[in-house]
């Protein structure tokens, strides 16, 4: 089985998690969603996953998500968060995927994030000071999760 790992990410979380997924699944292939990805009739088995920004995915992750909908939907389907707020991850992926989509997946998990203040903006690090009450980098990404969300669309 050949399988496709798309991500979308602002600053790498996402493409850290895309990786680290893609070392758990044999004949994986990672791609960024800015850039050309190959057809989806390659592969048996695409996972997509994009960076939550104020409750948002990535754009590239949504047109793509929108305009490949259907052949999604036919797929083995995974589905991947990165941010850091886990708990509202069945609202975030109601929010931002379609529903046609979510309804396909056979696996879908917030895995976690990465906030390095040395990549971010003034405003990215003032929220996650008033937010998180952190300065410092933080790297939340859960590898027990990566390997239960392996394992779910594995089932």
């Amino acid at each position: 089985m050949k399988t496709l790992i798309l991500y979308a990410s602002k600053y790498g979380a996402a493409r850290e998690i895309a990786e680290r997924i893609a070392k758990k699944i044999d004949n994986a292939v990672v791609c960024d969603l800015k850039q050309d990805t190959p057809p989806l009739s390659q592969f048996d088995c695409v996972i997509c996953g994009s960076s939550l920004y104020a409750g948002s995915i990535r754009k590239e992750a949504r047109a793509f998500l929108a305009d490949n909908a259907d052949e999604l939907s036919k797929k083995k389907l995974g589905l991947f968060l990165s941010g850091f707020a886990p708990d509202s991850a069945d609202n975030d992926f109601a929010k931002n995927f379609p529903a046609k989509v979510i309804q396909a997946a056979r696996a879908k998990a917030h895995l976690g994030g990465i906030f390095d203040p040395k990549k971010a903006g003034a405003p990215e690090r003032f929220i996650i000071k008033i937010v998180m009450k952190q300065t410092g980098y933080i790297d939340s990404i859960n590898d027990e999760k990566i390997a239960g969300f392996v394992a779910d669309l594995n089932r």
